[in-house]
């Protein structure tokens, strides 16, 4: 069994992970695109994430708007959703499962081997959750990377940053 301060400093990374994995999942910059038009002031940078999609102007207007059903979202979005849905459930059920296993708490009593087995079903199931959102967040990067290169896509639709050509130096 480890040493408890690599028990506490294993269970701290993984919980820091943990809250990484809730705020990825919440926050919209997920895919980002700009454009630049002719005029700075009519720049926009559009944001899209598994729950919402915003348009920040160069005036610093940002505006979100909730995806409206769930049945228009491509299945690649809708499986993104999940896997890191059951990536943040598994991780809550690690922290509970790690926490009680663990040398500096007093469940299970003096049973050293029990308290072995139950920390390291949570260290496991800390990694699964891991792998969730690992999956999940290449799994969707690897659509955009995709999309960007589909032959099928109109220049003009592909989502990428359009630099204004009457300003570029040569």
């Amino acid at each position: 069994m480890a040493n408890s301060g690599f028990q506490l400093l294993g269970f701290a990374l993984a919980f820091i992970g943990w809250i990484g994995i809730i705020t990825t999942t919440a926050l919209p910059q997920w895919r980002t695109s700009s454009y630049a038009g002719d005029n700075i002031v009519t720049a926009q940078a559009i944001y899209e994430g598994l729950w919402m999609s915003c348009v920040s102007q160069s005036t610093g207007q940002v505006q979100c708007k909730i995806y409206d059903s769930m049945l228009k979202l491509n299945s690649t979005l809708q499986a993104t959703r999940a896997l890191m849905i059951i990536a943040i459930l598994l991780g809550t059920l690690a922290i509970l499962i790690a926490a009680t296993g663990m040398k500096c708490t007093t469940c299970f009593g003096d049973d050293k081997v029990k308290k072995g087995k139950v920390a390291t079903i949570g260290g496991v199931m800390f990694i699964v959750s891991g792998l969730a959102a690992l999956v999940a967040t290449a799994w969707y990067g690897n659509r955009i990377v995709q999309e960007f290169y589909d032959p099928f896509t109109p220049v003009n639709t592909r989502k990428r940053e359009v630099r204004n050509r009457k300003t570029d130096v040569v």
